[in-house]
């Protein structure tokens, strides 16, 4: 038996087969064809249909990964940019804050605010942390903010 007489004989089957996708499909209604000769015109438009999805998600991911190495770069920018800024504020002219009070600390937060320190009289204490842009606070410095909120802090002289 041949192979055209084979594929003949599967098409008139009561035969059932199984997609990788988990699904049965009848044999009979499936499109069966000796792959070493020329595909059938359904087959020919189902491969170049396929090979035109994968094009175009090839070029999808391409874009994707430039995006990708963009975000990163832009962020790493914003992130270094956070960083000097942080730490030459004080120094700025609009900073409301008098320098000499401030102590930097820079991680997890930019620093420490002893409020009329260089007056002679500390009114509180602040914990300073600068953002710029849309920057949020990390989980360390979200950890720190609710310490202080919940009034769990406390002094320790060893």
């Amino acid at each position: 038996m041949n192979i055209g007489q084979l594929i003949k004989q599967l098409k008139a089957s009561n035969l059932y087969a199984e997609c990788q996708c988990g699904a049965e499909f009848k044999l009979s209604r499936a499109i069966l064809f000796d792959g070493l000769g020329k595909f059938p015109a359904t087959a020919e438009e189902k491969m170049l249909e396929l090979l035109q999805e994968l094009k175009d998600k090839t070029d999808a991911l391409k874009k994707r990964k430039v995006y990708a190495d963009i975000g990163a770069e832009k962020k790493a920018i914003e992130v270094g940019f956070g960083k000097i800024i942080e730490k030459i504020i004080p120094s700025h002219r609009e900073f409301k804050i008098a320098t000499c009070d401030c102590r930097p600390l820079f991680e997890p937060i930019d620093m420490i605010v002893f409020n009329g320190v260089t007056r002679g009289n500390v009114d509180s204490i602040d914990f300073l942390e600068i953002k710029t842009g849309n920057s949020q606070l990390n989980r360390h410095q979200r950890m720190i903010r609710d310490a202080v909120n919940d009034k769990d802090v406390s002094f320790k002289a060893v």
